[in-house]
């Protein structure tokens, strides 16, 4: 009877989770209510308030819970071998998958709330950063400096080259999505921005 409890209030956390991510990036942090998520979720508001004691601590809970899918592209960014007769393939291809889930709408949309709302919850916002896209850089510059102490590429500040490879990606499609609300891309687009921007890295680092 104690495991059912259990299994039940799990899958109530779940779609109050599920309802308040799909409120936030709907309506954003200030417009949604307690009674919208609950609405959402198909349970009472006083349910919502056992498993979260206010807005604020739901909206933390969902912006950090996203952190968790930054495990995949950590893996992806570690793996790259030290192949020298292939570096500009691996590196294209990491770019490819890299900018792909950069740019998905839901990526962008929880980017642009969590800007939004920076000023109001700041040390949220520097977590997230922190536990995701910091991360992936932080193991960037490890996988490059790896890659430069086998001789293939020339690198003085790995970190400074992360951010670097990082930029010549995601600069124009993640800017104009900020600005016009939306992804503003196409998939040619993007294929270009990967093929320049990887030429362009190596260009300055092999």
């Amino acid at each position: 009877m104690e495991a059912n409890e259990q299994s039940r209030s799990a899958r109530k956390h779940g779609a109050i989770m599920d309802a308040a991510t799909q409120a936030f990036l709907a309506k954003g942090y200030s417009r949604t209510s307690m009674d919208d998520i609950a609405k959402l979720a198909a349970v009472s508001k006083q349910t919502v308030y056992k498993h979260f004691a206010d807005k604020e601590k739901l909206f933390a809970e969902i912006v950090l819970a996203t952190t968790d899918q930054v495990e995949a592209m950590v893996g992806l960014v570690a793996g790259i071998p030290a192949d020298a007769d292939q570096l500009e393939e691996n590196l294209t291809r990491l770019a490819g998958q890299f900018l792909a889930a950069l740019t998905r709408p839901e990526v962008l949309q929880l980017r642009r709330l969590i800007i939004a709302n920076a000023d109001t919850f700041p040390e949220l916002g520097a977590a997230w950063y922190e536990r995701g896209f910091e991360r992936v850089l932080a193991t960037l510059a490890a996988t490059f400096q790896r890659l430069a102490d086998e001789g293939l590429l020339q690198i003085s500040d790995p970190l400074l080259a992360a951010n670097h490879f990082a930029g010549l990606l995601l600069w124009i499609p993640v800017n104009k999505a900020m600005f016009h609300g939306g992804s503003q891309h196409t998939q040619d687009e993007l294929a270009r921005y990967v093929t320049a921007g990887v030429a362009a890295f190596l260009g300055a680092y092999r």
